[in-house]
């Protein structure tokens, strides 16, 4: 997991698993972003081939935190029917949870920090 800056956002990008183990380490660099006065954060999740119960509550928590300093919360998601390792699996989980739509979804990094660009539809 990594986080950078691009075009004024800041990126957290994660790769392989978002479950019980992973999960604090998503919400620290999240948490960690907004205690660094960034408002606009994106989260990087093309690369994540698993997420359990453990990373919903991350994004769900990230999208609450974002609301309440009155930040943004962008997320990269493949669509729920890529091939499979292209990282459709958070989008499925999203969607099949119901929360899909509660997240601005974007196909790849370049659309996520493009202020013009529009959120991909649930």
């Amino acid at each position: 997991m990594t986080r950078a800056e691009r075009d004024g956002w800041a990126v957290v990008t994660v790769t392989g698993e978002m479950d019980l183990i992973s999960s604090p380490a998503v919400r620290q660099k999240v948490h960690d972003a907004v205690a660094d006065g960034r408002r606009d954060v994106v989260l990087d999740l093309a690369g994540v081939r698993f997420c359990d119960s453990s990373g919903v509550g991350v994004l769900i928590g990230s999208r609450r935190l974002m609301r309440s300093c009155a930040g943004r919360l962008r997320v990269v998601l493949p669509a729920a029917d890529a091939p499979p390792g292209q990282g459709a699996h958070v989008n499925r989980v999203l969607a099949a949870l119901g929360v899909r739509r509660l997240f601005e979804v974007f196909p790849d990094l370049a659309a996520a920090t493009d202020e013009s660009a529009q959120p991909l539809s649930a």
